[in-house]
């Protein structure tokens, strides 16, 4: 080969090496280019922040998770409303268990005492209690997983949750016996949110306590009242102290209980649609029996929803003490990795255009809770609701 052609072949090499370099640069300027067009540009301060975050932070940094949540919680911050919030996939679980009032678990309650340390009592006839829980125990992990100090209850209590039929290991302290484990299948747990009774101490009154408005509280709350509707059961005792809300066609369902067909339940006003009407559906069970509310400040929500409805048609008396004042509607929206979305999207009126968020609901009969364990407020419901029934026979 010529002297010539051999600089024709190198002269040729050379500048396939550089088109090849130039390609290659200009290939990462477009990609880097379209993954900066891809960032929405309001957020290219945060992700210049995370960039130099990532390249010198010196301690360990969040997950790619961790740090979405961290970000999308201080969003939400923003807009001053504690009920427009982020629920995180354990959570969001726990939380949809409630609603439906039924959930694969172990049947057992959870408290702190005044050690710190997470207490255990296994229900009657529970997966825990067959397997040998006692109460009093001690929970130390569950699934090897340790149970700190800084941990919520509704944290462990999601760590209990799981499908039906599959297995959880407690790690229990019993002094002075050693730790030691015990494994446990879960099972369908069934949660009544509604019970009943005939009160002992006035066997012509009933008795109703709603502890949430959950799937199963229709269904509940009609059996209740047929069960009450005997002889002698002249009057009802409506209990929504310390309910903290849930569903709100169920709450709807309760209050039309004891209304007459049409009657407004609620007024909810929306910031696009409007005002929205909602009214009894079909005329209630004991709609011919004395009835009288008792609330307090845990009585919330849609729970404020009923106990208003049934102040505002002068169908029952609140007793009590005042609620609490959550007159929001919140939109849930699932989102893809498990978690939940909850946005205030309107607010509730009772049926005389009374604003409950913020405000709350006035009992009509003041009564504090007392201190003792004497239930002073149903004491007064009672006292009501048997001179209400003398006034009428005299």
């Amino acid at each position: 080969m010529s002297s010539h052609h051999t600089l024709q072949l190198v002269l040729s090499l050379l500048l396939c090496l550089c088109l090849a370099f130039t390609a290659g640069f200009g290939v990462y300027r477009v990609w880097d280019e379209l993954e900066q067009a891809n960032r929405p540009k309001p957020l290219e301060v945060f992700w210049e922040a995370w960039d130099r975050v990532e390249q010198y932070f010196y301690g360990t940094l969040p997950s790619s998770r961790e740090r979405t949540y961290g970000a999308v919680h201080a969003t939400l911050g923003l807009l001053n409303d504690p009920y427009t919030i982020l629920v995180e996939p354990q959570f969001h679980e726990l939380e949809q268990d409630q609603m439906r009032g039924s959930f694969g678990g172990i049947g057992i309650t959870l408290w702190r005492d005044a050690e710190g340390r997470m207490m255990l009592a296994p229900a009657l006839d529970s997966p825990a209690r067959r397997a040998g829980v006692y109460e009093g125990d001690i929970l130390l992990a569950i699934d090897d997983e340790t149970i700190t100090a800084a941990m919520a209850v509704d944290e462990v209590l999601a760590l209990l949750h799981g499908q039906a039929g599959t297995p959880v290991t407690l790690t229990i302290s019993r002094p002075p016996t050693p730790p030691f484990d015990l494994t446990i299948v879960r099972e369908e747990i069934q949660v009544s949110s509604v019970i009943w009774r005939v009160l002992d101490q006035a066997p012509d009154v009933g008795y109703i306590r709603v502890e949430g408005f959950t799937e199963r509280t229709d269904s509940e709350i009609i059996e209740a009242l047929r069960e009450l509707r005997q002889p002698g059961v002249a009057s009802l005792v409506l209990d929504l102290r310390d309910n903290h809300g849930g569903l709100i066609d169920p709450a709807v369902t309760t209050a039309g209980q004891f209304l007459h067909a049409d009657q407004v339940v609620l007024y909810e006003l929306g910031r696009d649609a409007g005002e929205r009407i909602i009214r009894v559906q079909s005329g209630g069970i004991p709609t011919d029996l004395y009835l009288v509310v008792l609330v307090n400040g845990g009585t919330a929500s849609a729970a404020e929803i009923v106990a208003g409805a049934l102040q505002d048609h002068g169908r029952a008396p609140l007793i009590g003490e005042p609620t609490f004042g959550k007159g929001a509607v919140q939109l849930i929206y699932d989102l893809s990795d498990g978690s939940s979305l909850h946005v205030t999207s309107a607010t509730w009126l009772t049926p005389n255009r009374h604003q409950i968020q913020g405000q709350g609901l006035t009992p009509d009969v003041h009564v504090p809770r007392g201190d003792g364990p004497q239930d002073e407020q149903l004491d007064r419901a009672v006292a009501y609701l048997q001179s209400q029934h003398r006034d009428d026979n005299d």
